[in-house]
């Protein structure tokens, strides 16, 4: 009995302790996932006000506290009455030259258990303009030998015969093509399920602000402003090494346009956007800013090297002197990735001339403010591919080929291939166009 005694009370004993072992462990954990999911909600807070502060302060990356205050930003998180019960700590990374993203870090504890944190990471950007393949303020044409890859985008209606991997939208819920009443969207082409209609229509004035900042760029130390020329305009031709040579446009040659029959006789207008003679001014380096801004017309080709903006333009903004930009010749990117970019925007017309090869490439985000994206109609001239890597975006339309009644490419280039280039959403060229709300582009837990 003695023995039984002994052996019952020190088994009861250690089943005792166990059990006590056991709930103080489970309640130490319990406490623990408590403090680690109210740590992680109060982290989550943190990326919510700070996405809230850059909504009301877009271009605000130091917390109100100014440029210069480094970081890290602390502050003390309350219930709803107001007691406190725990902080978060918010470091913030402005963006790289050249991007729009914004990266927020906001890490949380608790009062009760300040040795527990969580930290949540967000990106967030300014998407740009660039992130179309087409964006237009009038109405929009696509035939059926039209390949686009990307989204497009009218303020206009949109008569889509092509083919599409994105979305086709329209700012017009019906608008009249011709004699007839269509859908914002519609024609032979598709997927039909990608096109949508009526969505917010792009305010193209916005893009004026942006041209004068250029310019004012353009003006500071690491920029370039091509003055009047005095003759024709400016012809920019870069090279893979960096550079660029700059030549003076001293006259053009013209070729027939549009004709009408007058009696026995044919009369023609005419097109002059292609170089007669020029003389060689410079060979530079790409300016260190980007920045390219030029009062008069400007020619351009070559192989880019580098991030690059050039815009012409003449302030205050006039209709008779809308600058041009004429790609007169391939226009392509050392490397397709992030590092070499280039921005073409004009006040008037963004133009590829007669005078151009038969397989032609462009890799450049084209804006035309007031005027069109295109080549213009040459009498019986037919060419055959055109590829475009980037965006297209122009006030009044534009387009690379002209069709007949019956359906047939009668001039310009029979074969048009547009694709998006995924770069330029959120590090477009410098100085190009962006929108005006933050887009979340990542969220992650990192500890």
């Amino acid at each position: 009995m003695v023995m039984a005694l002994v052996f019952g009370t020190v088994a009861f004993t250690m089943i005792t302790l166990g059990i006590t072992s056991y709930a103080l462990f489970e309640s130490k954990a319990s406490n623990r996932k408590y403090d680690r999911d109210i740590a992680f909600h109060i982290a989550e807070a943190g990326i919510n006000y700070y996405r809230w502060h850059l909504a009301h302060n877009p271009t605000d990356y130091y917390d109100g506290q100014g440029e210069e205050s480094a970081g890290p930003y602390e502050h003390e998180y309350l219930d709803k009455d107001g007691n406190l019960i725990g902080y978060f700590s918010l470091d913030i990374d402005p963006p790289l030259s050249g991007s729009t993203v914004v990266v927020v870090r906001s890490t949380g504890w608790t009062v009760v258990n300040p040795s527990t944190t969580r930290t949540i990471q967000v990106r967030v950007g300014f998407p740009s303009w660039a992130d179309y393949t087409f964006l237009s303020n009038a109405n929009m044409n696509f035939s059926y030998t039209t390949e686009v890859h990307g989204t497009v985008h009218s303020n206009g209606g949109i008569r889509f015969d092509g083919t599409t991997d994105s979305w086709v939208k329209s700012a017009k819920d019906r608008y009249q093509y011709l004699t007839q009443w269509h859908d914002g969207v519609w024609g032979g082409g598709g997927p039909k399920s990608f096109w949508v209609y009526p969505v917010p229509a792009i305010d193209f004035d916005l893009v004026s602000g942006d041209m004068s900042k250029i310019m004012e760029a353009a003006d500071e130390d690491g920029g370039l402003h091509l003055y009047t020329s005095g003759k024709e305009g400016w012809h920019l031709v870069f090279a893979e090494d960096g550079t660029y040579d700059l030549y003076v446009v001293n006259n053009r040659d013209c070729y027939n346009g549009q004709g009408e029959k007058h009696g026995k006789w044919w009369v023609y207008d005419q097109n002059c956007f292609d170089i007669k003679t020029e003389d060689f001014v410079s060979t530079d380096n790409l300016p260190a800013n980007g920045m390219i801004f030029s009062d008069d017309h400007v020619w351009v080709e070559g192989v880019v090297d580098g991030r690059i903006t050039i815009a012409a333009g003449r302030f205050p903004v006039q209709e008779e002197t809308y600058m041009t930009i004429i790609v007169n010749n391939n226009l392509t990117y050392k490397e397709k990735a992030a590092d070499d970019v280039i921005g073409l925007m004009a006040q008037g017309n963004v133009i590829v001339p007669y005078e151009t090869p038969d397989i032609m490439e462009i890799n450049a985000a084209m804006l035309s403010q007031y005027g069109a994206v295109h080549r213009p109609y040459y009498d019986g001239d037919l060419k055959d591919t055109l590829t475009i890597f980037g965006s297209q975006i122009s006030f009044a339309g534009g387009g690379w080929k002209y069709v007949s009644g019956w359906g047939h490419v009668i001039s310009g280039y029979e074969n048009t291939n547009h694709s998006y280039d995924g770069n330029l959403k959120y590090y477009p060229p410098p100085g190009f166009p962006t929108g005006n709300s933050y887009e979340l582009i990542s969220w992650e837990e990192i500890l």
